[in-house]
């Protein structure tokens, strides 16, 4: 089975494929570039959830004619965190892959997309899929929001904790990757290393170097789960 990794910028692909042995083939498509390891193929589409939304469907559509096309879109990367649950340097992998911020604001608060009647504002990751995968690499396993707008306030941390309750982490991309493997019907999966804490912006404590060489580990320890599995794992509880 192909894999396709998509990251935000270039230092996350390439401590993703750091992880991965054999010699690298380079694949340009539209505004972008593929690092092709054996089964493995990823892509620094971007910041925020519209790049990576077009990044990955250029990249699912050029894959769409090959002799074996993908069978699953991981959006990977570092991330902020709800600490202490998920302290830093540490792993997690998405059991919801969830837009925080995609609704609108009404005099009574926030209200998601789907409260509005239209539009979705989660996805539901392969239960069976994110077992192992947090089995293989100790990650820790919960809903990983998706923001348009990083956050940077202890007021903003506490109102998203307080509308998704068991939130583990918030990154950029995940939500928008989602959206165009859903309308490949291609099964998705967001892996993250923690680098900060959500909340005020401390720069002096973040851990990014630490948070790169921890999803270079991830995806050697899950690089034989993620190409073994088999959707009617899923299909069968």
């Amino acid at each position: 089975m192909r894999v396709l990794v998509v990251t935000a910028v270039p230092v996350e692909r390439d401590a993703v494929t750091r992880a991965f042995g054999g010699a690298e083939e380079r694949v340009a498509l539209p505004g972008a570039e593929l690092h092709r390891r054996g089964a493995f193929d990823v892509l620094a589409g971007g910041a925020g959830p519209a790049a990576a939304a077009a990044a990955t469907a250029f990249a699912l559509a050029s894959g769409a004619s090959a002799s074996a096309p993908y069978g699953l879109v991981v959006s990977a990367g570092i991330g902020g965190a709800f600490t202490p649950v998920t302290p830093l340097g540490s792993l997690v992998v998405a059991d919801g892959i969830v837009a925080a911020d995609l609704g609108a604001e009404t005099a009574d608060g926030f209200l998601p997309v789907t409260a509005l009647g239209f539009g979705r504002d989660r996805f539901t990751p392969p239960p069976a899929l994110v077992r192992k995968v947090a089995a293989a690499t100790g990650a820790a396993a919960g809903p990983v929001l998706t923001v348009s707008t990083v956050t940077g306030s202890a007021e903003r941390a506490g109102a998203l904790l307080a509308a998704h309750p068991g939130a583990l982490a918030e990154a950029m991309e995940g939500f928008g990757v989602a959206e165009a493997a859903a309308r490949a019907d291609v099964p998705v999966l967001e892996v993250r290393a923690v680098s900060n804490a959500v909340g005020p912006r401390d720069r002096d404590a973040w851990r990014i170097g630490d948070a790169l060489a921890a999803l270079t580990d991830a995806f050697g320890k899950a690089a034989p789960v993620l190409q073994g599995w088999n959707s009617h794992e899923d299909l069968e509880g």
